[in-house]
């Protein structure tokens, strides 16, 4: 995810640095357009219009699940150190049940032990570890030949060990989760973990296998036929579901009330942002003059994002409801009129705490040049 305060002050000094972001001043495309800064940072200014909307939702549909994880499907399970196996021989309940079938069947399990070996009587230790249930019951048949005659093997796993998820994060519960005969799905774990409603951020769940890391929206997925495709886990995943602690969009300007806004899911809308902070001040806020501003890790490599809405079109609230904002996103809202740099960035900086460690910064502005 690309947060704001990945711009840090170089990327900062490009606002104080362009005149045409000069709050109340009048924003061209043309002139906005892959601009570079005196700093050399990079910013493009795009108009939200009907046509980028839906390029947006094309890219949202197109994105889905990463193929490789779709393409995964488990294989018969094998049998590692750590499951406990509960081995039948019909007609013959001194070998199935050793400890008498008063027992609990657990109590009668034998346990594949940490070098991945198994001992069961008359046929001694055996390597258990890596085999399929129906290899194993095929091994010990063949042993059981000498002492029995056509003994009737059957193996099922009481307690399984050896294959786990682990989880962490926003959930509710956050233990390990066993791979089992039955195959686990992404679904299925975070189902059975509970998610914390209040404190889970669903845009941005990790799934780390082999070394390799996966992002995945699970909100927008709920809403995209992406969303139906099964994405099945193994042994040695990990899911962490972040908290939404930091997942915050700033609005500041011409509104009722410049705030942080908190959010849990991808969908929060432009619309709905400008409302919770009780819309704009129609006193004040007029023409071109909202922006979404959207940072990159690395402006030299591409260009920070400017989003303009044109509150003068009758259809300007339509459109805004459609444009979805990221967590990092400042919404600023322009006055009419020309306004000195100074009220922008008194707004801007102590909101976004961007510079807590850099307050003694010093910020010289051509005010020739820039107003």
């Amino acid at each position: 995810m690309k947060f704001l305060p990945t711009l840090g002050l170089a990327g900062w000094c490009l606002f104080l640095n362009a005149c045409v972001l000069a709050p109340g001043q009048h924003m061209k495309t043309g002139e906005l357009n892959d601009k570079e800064s005196a700093t050399g940072s990079r910013y493009q200014l795009i108009p939200i219009t009907p046509k980028l909307i839906a390029m947006d939702k094309a890219s949202a549909v197109s994105a889905g699940v990463d193929p490789g994880l779709v393409a995964y499907r488990p294989e018969p399970y094998r049998i590692g150190p750590g499951d406990s196996l509960y081995i039948t021989i019909w007609e013959h309940p001194e070998l199935t049940s050793p400890a008498g079938s008063q027992q609990q069947t657990s109590a009668n399990g034998r346990l594949v032990r940490p070098d991945g070996t198994l001992f069961y009587p008359y046929v001694g230790l055996l390597k258990a570890s890596g085999l399929t249930l129906e290899e194993l019951r095929v091994a010990i048949t063949d042993r059981l030949t000498k002492y029995i005659e056509k003994p009737q093997v059957d193996i099922s796993i009481v307690a399984y060990g050896s294959q786990k998820v682990t989880l962490g994060g926003a959930f509710v519960r956050t233990d390990p989760q066993n791979i089992t005969v039955n195959p686990l799905t992404l679904k299925q774990a975070i189902g059975a973990a509970g998610v914390n409603a209040q404190l889970a951020d669903l845009s941005d769940v990790l799934l780390r296998r082999d070394g390799q890391e996966y992002h995945l929206d699970l909100d927008a997925l709920s809403h995209s036929p992406a969303g139906s495709q099964e994405v099945y886990l193994k042994g040695g995943d990990s899911i962490y579901l972040p908290y939404n602690d930091r997942h915050e969009v700033y609005v500041l300007g011409e509104v009722g009330r410049p705030q942080a806004i908190p959010f849990k899911t991808s969908d929060l809308s432009l619309t709905q942002a400008l409302g919770r902070s009780g819309g704009l001040n129609q006193a004040s806020a007029r023409g071109k003059s909202v922006y979404v501003i959207r940072g990159v890790d690395d402006m030299e490599k591409a260009p920070a994002s400017i989003y303009q809405l044109d509150n003068t079109s009758p259809s300007a609230y339509a459109v805004a409801s459609q444009f979805s904002v990221k967590p990092g996103d400042v919404i600023y809202v322009g006055p009419a009129g020309i306004t000195r740099w100074n009220r922008f960035i008194s707004q801007l900086l102590p909101s976004s705490g961007l510079l807590n460690n850099a307050t003694s910064a010093q910020y010289n502005l051509d005010r020739d040049q820039n107003l």
